[in-house]
């Protein structure tokens, strides 16, 4: 992986207006995003992960605004654009976003073929002939089976998986810098998500983008990032390498998230589930914004925001308990050995794989 950055944010604010009062969404984020690395972006529902990726490509919803900070992708402020113009050449050719759900991507009354052929004459300037051509070659790429005759069906004729690759093609098609992947797995069965990921792997390592993987599910990512990104209440609160923030966490956070994997879950215990909610993001946040949930707060949690304390060249984390002076407290049992439990995971599904005759996985 290459160490230049293609993207950077610098003490980014985004705030919302609803119904008279100020939402801050975005809490003072500062991030780089390095060339060719896959980045996961990591947290409860409402922490602010999709808003900032939108605030990345202007697609902030009309009451939404960039309050303080700056956006920097090449040699062009991102946060000072303003009209959808001036987007032209950023939106799709630089930066390409995969959503959620492919239905609300794709049109419903225009064939398959045709969604990637014109994304292909408008970001490629190819003729309509070459862009057949082209959208008929993504769709074998991502693994649209038979493509040649699939050209002219409609989105209704695809199953979900399929839908998701036919909108992988779409984004591909516009050659970006950057793919923003926005929960892309989350309306898939668990099958087709694997293979969605392993897909965006290998389609990565082909064109040599770089990925922003969003999801609130830390399990998802572990085969795919390079580093992870914890947000909180419109705040990174830590962030590291993908081996630093599953076997060596330091916010308490981050502790919950791996606590509550499914795969951590026993018939005894049950899964574990993080208690209390969120702070409202209408009100100014006083200290540490996890201090309420978090039942190693300290007495100065509650009355100054944390620093990012710096764990390792590639490790930082917001939390006082990284101050010299914080007691020392040990990150909960249920994770003190999470890399021994995956690997036990994975040697109970190579045996079962083997039973059946497949083929084994292989443990790293």
């Amino acid at each position: 992986m290459k160490n230049n950055v293609v993207l950077s944010a610098k003490d980014l604010s985004v705030d919302f207006q609803v119904r008279g009062r100020q939402l801050k969404a975005i809490r003072h984020v500062s991030l780089d995003l390095k060339d060719q690395e896959v980045l996961a972006i990591v947290g409860e529902s409402g922490s602010g992960k999709s808003v900032l990726t939108k605030a990345f490509t202007g697609m902030l919803e009309t009451n939404g605004y960039i309050s303080n900070g700056t956006v920097t992708y090449e040699d062009k402020v991102l946060s000072d654009l303003k009209k959808d113009k001036e987007w032209d050449g950023i939106r799709g050719k630089g930066i390409a976003t995969i959503f959620q759900d492919p239905m609300t991507s794709l049109d419903p009354i225009k064939t398959i073929g045709s969604q990637i052929a014109e994304v292909v004459v408008k970001h490629q300037k190819k003729n309509a002939k070459e862009a057949k051509k082209i959208a008929i070659d993504l769709m074998e790429r991502t693994g649209i089976p038979n493509a040649k005759n699939r050209y002219n069906e409609y989105p209704f004729e695809y199953s979900g998986g399929m839908r998701q690759r036919i909108v992988i093609a779409v984004a591909l098609a516009c050659h970006p810098k950057i793919l923003i992947c926005d929960e892309p797995t989350t309306a898939l069965d668990v099958t087709i998500q694997a293979q969605i990921l392993e897909l965006i792997k290998d389609l990565q390592k082909e064109y040599h983008f770089t990925t922003i993987f969003i999801t609130h599910d830390l399990g998802v990512v572990a085969s795919i990032a390079d580093r992870i990104a914890v947000m909180y209440s419109g705040q990174i609160i830590e962030l590291g390498t993908c081996d630093e923030i599953f076997y060596d966490p330091r916010h308490p956070y981050t502790w919950s998230l791996l606590s509550s994997l499914p795969q951590l879950a026993t018939e005894e215990a049950g899964l574990y589930s993080i208690p209390g909610t969120p702070p409202s993001l209408y009100k100014d946040i006083e200290g540490d914004a996890f201090a309420p949930r978090n039942k190693f707060a300290m007495e100065i949690d509650y009355k100054k925001e944390p620093p990012m304390f710096r764990v390792s060249d590639t490790h930082w984390a917001k939390t006082w308990l990284l101050d010299p002076r914080a007691p020392k407290v040990e990150k909960p049992a249920l994770i003190q050995n999470l890399h021994d439990h995956f690997v036990k995971m994975m040697e109970t599904e190579t045996t079962m794989d083997f039973e059946k005759g497949g083929d084994a996985i292989v443990i790293k």
